[in-house]
């Protein structure tokens, strides 16, 4: 959960995702919990990846989606973990036949975090501030949004011309509903409307968030909630014996007997749409250029060792996992096969070939190692870059000064950042931006997820990158603990039916 300096929400979103996971074929499901819930429990989440700070206005980061959206800010319409788009501050919503009038009806009591009244300006002033943002990620988001009016309670987005992301779009960063000339410092505070509010953050240590006790929809099921940021998984793990924390997230599903060994938690393993990318620079004079060296890499790479050693998860062989429309298997564009990749790398006069990885240091050493492995049976030389995120940014992200580059990408429906020459990826098609344009102009489902699977085969085939694999949600929950989301935790963590029991 990476566009130019403009792009950091998106790619940010995707980049901190966390890094031991690796989707599952099948789903665990949540221990059901025993006893009474009490409503003054306190729960205590670990996470990886702790937030710079909070202004998700203008910062990108997975980290702070995971936790804001949903528990602190709202839009008009949100999405459930299975990616079902449903009404939020609006309470209810339509489009027209021609896809050209978005219609929402604002409900009404609802209050901001600071007791002011949520207005229909707030939502014409928010969706304003976002078209007209420095940030490319939301005004693009918005690009086709030609007005927005309030008639009453009523909100009405007309639109240039049709756009099948639209609703999408406005569950995410983009739809978000601020106070209209809030003077709150975001970067330490918030004014949300959403179930819980925030009590503290002890940088480099936790984020505390307590049930806001007049939300306009039913009370958060917990008095408290406790984000632990604790990176290492071993340490996490001590963290839960010691009965420090009640549900650890991003956990390494190889710690399952440990973590299970005393009843207290189980292991649970999710669906996501997180995506193991192994970007390829394919600027001009890298030897990435050629469309060669990079199927000849894709096929130097087993991988289903990655899923072995992460064990959970399914392989993915393009850019669109099971999750999002438009997916397809694509396993028969790169099968895994060394000797196909040494001809392919004798083919383009690559043999002996030296790269780097760049790769930021929170995520596993298994990641590296396997791939060090591959690409040395089939001739190739990987030197590995560790380094920490700021540099990934500045380094790969902005100025594109990478061989290769392994990030977990979380955003679900981000096919976007394919159809974009300018991001990070430097995979410039214009069939594959033609095809994007026409799934996004599409007023038929049906029709966009097969424009997208056509475009998404397009990429794969070019080797545009490499993908890893298709990361799951992997958690351990305890056995006293209901209600805790188990899909697409890394991008979204909507804790409002959240629960511990006493016994």
């Amino acid at each position: 959960m990476l566009r130019r300096t403009a792009l950091a929400a998106t790619a940010l979103v995707a980049a901190t995702a966390l890094a031991l996971t690796a989707c599952s074929g099948e789903s665990a499901p949540a221990p059901t919990a025993t006893g009474t819930p009490d409503p003054d429990a306190s729960v205590a989440i670990r996470l990886v990846l702790e937030p710079g700070n909070l202004d998700i206005r203008k910062t990108a980061g997975a980290a702070l989606d995971q936790i804001l959206v949903d528990n602190i800010y709202q839009g008009l319409v949100s999405r459930t973990p299975e990616q079902e788009i449903v009404p939020a501050l609006a309470s209810d919503f339509s489009v027209s036949a021609d896809g050209l009038t978005y219609t929402f009806t604002l409900r009404e009591g609802v209050t901001f975090h600071d007791g002011s009244e949520l207005t229909p300006a707030d939502v014409v002033w928010s969706l304003e501030t976002r078209q007209e943002s420095d940030d490319w990620s939301d005004s693009a988001r918005l690009a086709n949004v030609e007005s927005v009016e309030a008639d009453g309670q009523t909100i009405t987005l007309t639109l240039s011309a049709p756009d099948s992301t639209l609703l999408w779009n406005l569950t995410g960063r983009a739809g978000i509903i601020l106070k209209k000339g809030d003077k709150v410092d975001y970067n330490t505070a918030e004014n949300g409307t959403g179930p819980f509010i925030l009590d503290s953050w002890r940088q480099g240590d936790s984020i505390t968030f307590v049930r806001n006790e007049e939300y306009w929809g039913d009370s958060a099921g917990v008095a408290e909630v406790v984000f632990d940021y604790i990176p290492d998984n071993q340490a996490a793990l001590n963290a839960a014996l010691a009965g420090e924390v009640d549900v650890l997230t991003g956990f390494d599903a190889n710690l399952k007997d440990q973590i299970e060994a005393t009843g207290d938690y189980a292991l649970v393993l999710g669906e996501s749409t997180d995506k193991g990318v192994l970007a390829f620079n394919q600027s001009e004079g890298s030897p990435l250029a050629d469309q060669r060296v990079r199927q000849a890499i894709r096929q130097s790479i087993d991988h289903q060792a990655f899923v072995d050693a992460l064990a959970s998860g399914q392989t993915l062989y393009g850019p669109i996992p099971s999750l999002d429309p438009g997916y397809e298997d694509l396993a028969d564009v790169a099968p895994y096969d060394p000797d196909t990749a040494r001809t392919l790398l004798a083919e383009a006069g690559a043999e002996d070939l030296e790269l780097t990885l760049t790769i930021p240091s929170f995520y596993s050493t298994t990641i590296p190692q396997i791939l060090v492995s591959d690409l040395n049976e089939v001739g190739i030389t990987l030197t590995v870059e560790s380094v920490d995120f700021s540099t990934w940014l500045n380094d790969v992200y902005v100025n594109q000064d990478y061989d290769l580059s392994f990030v977990l990408h979380t955003e679900a429906r981000d096919f976007e950042n394919w159809a974009n020459p300018d991001y990070y990826f430097t995979y410039d098609s214009a069939e594959v931006q033609d095809l994007y344009a026409q799934a996004v102009a599409s007023t038929s489902e049906s029709q966009a997820a097969t424009l997208l699977e056509r475009a998404a085969r397009i990429v794969s085939e070019d080797a545009a990158a490499d993908w890893l694999y298709n990361g799951a949600s992997v958690l351990a929950v305890g056995t006293n603990v209901a209600g805790m989301p188990s899909v697409n935790v890394n991008e979204r963590l909507n804790l409002a039916e959240l629960t511990k029991s006493d016994g």
